[in-house]
């Protein structure tokens, strides 16, 4: 009963809603503290929606753009913002009426014929009494319960589900004034239970809810809650002070200053206007700046827009004669004020692009009215903001553009893309292909271009036989009999660019980096087992003059795999592989060359075949380009003039000739092989290449049988490998350059001490055993040298042996003039360098501390030896840890009266200068301390000062049982990071040192 007389008192109320029952939506956005926009559900991709107010309630309002709030606006908004879209809990009472209800797809009860969830509605037969079996309605609660319908399109946002129903509206006002019920909590009950709310007055009989709402706000008031807070200072506090909006008017905005502030920090807003997928306007927290930022990377189709039109005002003729003849025509009278307007202020209105409403709606039932963090990346020429927009979903939170670009409702673009990061870049671009070939929405219609990849898939092993450049190798395939000219397959690096070698034939000369990119992989892949997998195929035109079918060949572009682990798993850095369960089977060859710089990543079109590590490749051309690697780097590249003897004329051969048979043996590399026997050969130390047969062997020549196996044969075992050419060679016998024979058997030892430190491997010593070291110091003890010599009658040049006074004890020793002044001297105080032949040590003096010597003493040769540790490879005192490494040497040898054991390993008797210090023969020693369990050289190894030199090929024995010992402590020192190890392996980086011979640009003679 009390249903039916609340149903006719409804009726009584002022213009009633022609709908009584209840509609099911949810909240879109909220407006106000007392406006909310509700959308009602439909498989349709825009649901209908409709504005409505809460009924009888009041709320502060808001400003717009600029000036400021009215008290507790804000919160007022913010609390019913909260409680509808975000996780503000309820804790309302329940609804004190009960109605029927249906579906908000906007429909009336005669849409849906009286039936809602299987139920009847029977209050008009019990108005007249014709029933008395009258069935229940649900409650609102009920209605959310029993209509679930599982997810909806807008799962992804934190609105939620309300059930409302209006109760009256006003004449010449579009909104409905409703009741809204979240679960069993009266959203009106709960604003005004807050205080953040006032009641309106009632017209006519007051309902029950609304005497329940002045109830509430009684309570509130009481309680001095929300807009009912009369503590000092409250109101003003309440009251929003906007800065100027900048939307429309960027001056009011530094944004290059706000971009420079928080570049790549997460920035707090709330989404106030969505103009289109792509384009928000939002609220700066905490300072309230309205502004409008562009979603980076993508752009949503257009919302349209409306354009004004030229004034067409019609033109009053008047009446007049013509050839005489009276115009029996009426004519125009004068406009009137509202044609005048009509025809001066028409509107030209441009409708939205394809799928424009569709990715408005999609943003905005994301982060409408939504809490934000907007990251900026950049400001375009016209102050806007362009910027990455995350929102929540539960627990995480996704990235706007992403879920556009998935979804298909927008475009990548590179002109904002190219203000973020990399990754993000490829993350977008690839959401777009994806969105492409599944021809989702805005690509419904899109149809790749042509394209002349092809996929294949082929897998094989083999053994790299050669590197044609940095992104072509040429394989044995193992499946493939030995000798068959099949076997050797041309496998293109995937989806990577190097430079180019050039033609010599055409006079083209290599590309910066040719020659490096090369030769790296050929020190790392040659002879080497690996896997390729062949994943696309490219038609490309034949060279100019060259024909074939159709002119165009066809190249076969795989991902080559190294499988045995080596130092270059070190160089490549873990990544994530483009399919998460498809991992490489080793290190992908071309990561390794984009990684240090010598390559880029071919950015291909659309639909375009590509590497199936794509992502990789991309990764590690980011790595190379900030750390500035190969092409990337700003210095000079390096240039190298190679002479090809082979091409060369007679004359230009028989120049090079001497300085190819000064050698007995000499380091080359097998750059082609013309036949069994024949071979071109690359000299690093001459920089040429030269033709080299093998001597007393021949092999069959082409088109001979056999040929083919010999060249193959060849071509695994010495293509593109590092040899030596010996003259005279006697297997087992060790030769080296400059006719020197170490004695094979026993080595020749001496004790020495160590006179003066050059750098941490080169040093002076003194033979202790040596008859001339007293013979020379008594002959210089009796000269008398307390007379200086008269000017001009002592002239010492560079290279005269004089005696000279040492500064650290005033000793007069043996010295080599080095340099002095030009001429004849002037002064006593003229200047001269001398180097103390005796001990090694090397400074100025001036004229004063110089006498002459008599020929007897200065024709005996200097006692100070310059030696080298053997095996080691120490860093220069320009080198990192060079400084350290002499000062432990001078430390161990330097430190007091100390005798040596020297051992020499080898002698190098091509002669050098070091600033003037010694000529004559480099003895390479192993110097052993009798108090220490170890030698220098182990010691140089142990503490992270040196470091081992590259092993020959061949080695005789006693030579490879030295490195084998030493290899030990340079183990050690590598495991615990000690010296030069501390930032891990180092050895790789004699591989980015220019080749042999390598000059940099604008080097030479001067």
């Amino acid at each position: 009963m009390f249903d039916v007389f609340y149903f006719f008192r409804s009726l009584r109320m002022a213009q009633p809603a022609g709908n009584s029952g209840w509609l099911r939506g949810r909240v879109k956005a909220v407006m106000s503290g007392d406006t909310l926009v509700i959308m009602g559900f439909t498989k349709a991709e825009i649901p209908p929606e409709k504005t409505i107010v809460l009924a009888h309630l009041s709320a502060p309002r808001l400003a717009r753009r600029g000036g400021q709030d009215d008290p507790f606006a804000w919160e007022s908004r913010e609390f019913l913002r909260k409680l509808c879209i975000g996780k503000l809990r309820l804790s309302g009472p329940s609804p004190t009426s009960k109605a029927p209800t249906k579906h908000l797809g906007l429909r009336t009860e005669s849409d849906i014929r009286g039936k809602f969830l299987g139920l009847r509605l029977y209050w008009a037969d019990r108005v007249r009494g014709k029933r008395s079996d009258r069935v229940r309605g649900p409650s609102p609660t009920d209605i959310i319960k029993r209509t679930d319908h599982g997810p909806s399109p807008w799962s992804e946002s934190e609105s939620v589900d309300v059930v409302f129903r209006t109760e009256y509206t006003i004449p010449n006002f579009s909104r409905e004034f409703c009741s809204v019920f979240i679960g069993s909590s009266n959203v009106g009950n709960e604003v005004v239970t807050h205080g953040w709310a006032k009641v309106k007055e009632g017209k006519g009989e007051i309902t029950p809810d609304h005497t329940e709402l002045l109830r509430l706000e009684e309570q509130a008031k009481q309680g001095g809650v929300g807009l009912w807070d009369r503590s000092p200072g409250a109101v003003e506090a309440a009251i929003r002070h906007l800065p100027p909006s900048a939307v429309g008017d960027p001056s009011n905005l530094d944004a290059m200053g706000l971009l420079a502030s928080h570049k790549g920090k997460p920035m707090e807003a709330i989404v106030e206007q969505v103009r289109d997928g792509s384009s928000l306007r939002v609220y700066l927290l905490p300072d309230f700046q309205f502004v409008q930022v562009f979603v980076a990377g993508i752009q949503a189709p257009s919302m349209g827009r409306k354009t004004t039109q030229e004034p067409t005002v019609p033109v009053e003729v008047p009446s007049d004669e013509t050839n005489g003849e009276t115009n029996n025509s009426e004519s125009r009278g004068p406009l009137t004020s509202a044609q005048r307007i009509t025809a001066s202020s028409g509107f030209n209105e441009v409708s939205p692009d394809a799928y424009g409403r569709e990715a408005k709606h999609f943003t905005e039932i994301r982060v409408l009215n939504r809490d934000v963090r907007i990251v900026l990346e950049g400001v375009d020429k016209f102050s806007n903001l362009i910027g990455s927009v995350y929102y929540s979903d539960g627990e995480s939170a996704k990235d706007l553009a992403m879920e556009l670009i998935e979804h298909g409702y927008a475009k990548y673009v590179e002109w904002s893309a190219s203000m973020m990061e990399d990754e993000a870049r490829r993350k977008l671009k690839a959401a777009e292909l994806h969105a492409k070939k599944t021809k989702l929405r805005l690509w419904t219609n899109y149809v790749p271009p042509a394209t002349n990849s092809k996929a294949i898939s082929d897998n094989f092993t083999g053994k790299v036989v050669e590197v044609v450049s940095g992104d072509c190798i040429v394989v044995a395939d193992d499946s493939l009999p030995f000798g068959s000219p099949a076997a050797e397959r041309r496998v293109n690096l995937s989806s990577i660019r190097c430079p180019k070698l050039g033609n010599p034939r055409r006079e083209e000369k290599p590309a910066p980096y040719a020659r490096e990119a090369r030769e790296f992989l050929r020190s790392r892949l040659m002879g080497r087992q690996v896997q390729v997998s062949m994943e696309y195929s490219r038609k490309v035109p034949l060279a100019e003059g060259a024909a074939g079918p159709a002119d165009s060949r066809v190249m076969g572009f795989g991902s080559v795999f190294l499988l045995t682990p080596g130092k270059e798993t070190e160089e490549v850095s873990a990544t994530t592989t483009t399919t998460p369960t498809q991992q490489p089977p080793g290190v992908n060859v071309g990561e390794l060359v984009i990684a240090r710089g010598f390559g880029t990543v071919i950015r291909h079109r659309d639909f375009e075949e590509r590497s199936n590590y794509y992502e990789n490749l991309l990764a590690a051309e980011t790595r190379a380009t900030a750390g500035k690697k190969g092409i990337h780097s700003a210095k000079d590249p390096p240039v190298m003039h190679v002479t090809d003897l082979l091409t060369a004329s007679a004359k230009k051969a028989k120049d090079f000739l001497p300085f190819l048979q000064r050698n007995r043996r000499m380091t080359a590399v097998v750059e082609y092989v013309l036949s069994g026997h024949r071979f071109k050969l690359f000299v690093p130390k001459e920089t040429c290449s030269i033709a080299f047969s093998l001597s007393g062997v021949r092999c069959p020549g082409r088109d001979e049988p056999y040929s083919n196996e010999a060249i193959a044969l060849m071509r695994r075992k010495i293509m593109q490998r590092d040899v030596e050419i010996w003259e005279n060679y006697v297997e087992g016998e060790d030769v080296t350059n400059g006719g020197a024979t170490p004695d094979k058997k026993q080595k020749e030892e001496m004790k020495v001490v160590v006179t003066e430190v050059l750098s941490g491997g080169k040093f002076y010593v003194q033979a202790v055993s040596d008859q001339k070291v007293a013979s020379i110091q008594q002959q210089l003890a009796s000269l008398n040298l307390k007379e200086a010599p008269v000017l001009g009658a002592f002239n010492p040049k560079k290279g005269d042996i004089v005696l000279a006074q040492f500064s650290a004890d005033n000793s007069w020793n043996r010295a080599m003039v080095v340099s002095g002044p030009r001429g004849v001297v002037e002064s006593v105080k003229d200047r001269f360098e001398v180097f103390y032949i005796d001990y090694g040590n090397q400074e100025v003096v001036s004229y004063s501390q110089i006498r002459p010597l008599d020929a007897s003493v200065s024709s005996a040769p200097g006692l100070a030896q310059l030696c080298q540790l053997a095996y080691l490879k120490v860093p220069t005192l320009e080198d990192d840890y060079g400084q350290e490494a002499a000062m432990h040497l001078s430390e161990s040898t330097l430190s007091g009266p100390k005798e040596f054991k020297a051992v020499i390993e080898e002698k190098d008797t091509s002669g050098g200068k070091v600033k003037g210090q010694g000529t004559g023969t480099v003895l390479l020693v192993t110097l052993i301390d009798p108090e220490s369990e170890i030698s220098i050289n182990a010691s140089m190894l142990e503490g992270g000062l040196a470091r081992m030199e590259k092993r020959r090929r061949w080695e005789p024995k006693e030579r490879q049982v030295a490195l084998d010992e030493l290899d030990k402590y340079q183990t050690e020192a590598r495991t615990k990071r000690l010296g030069m190890w501390e930032y891990g392996d180092i050895e790789s980086d004699d591989d980015e040192s220019p080749l042999p011979g390598a000059k940099k640009a604008g080097a030479g003679k001067r």
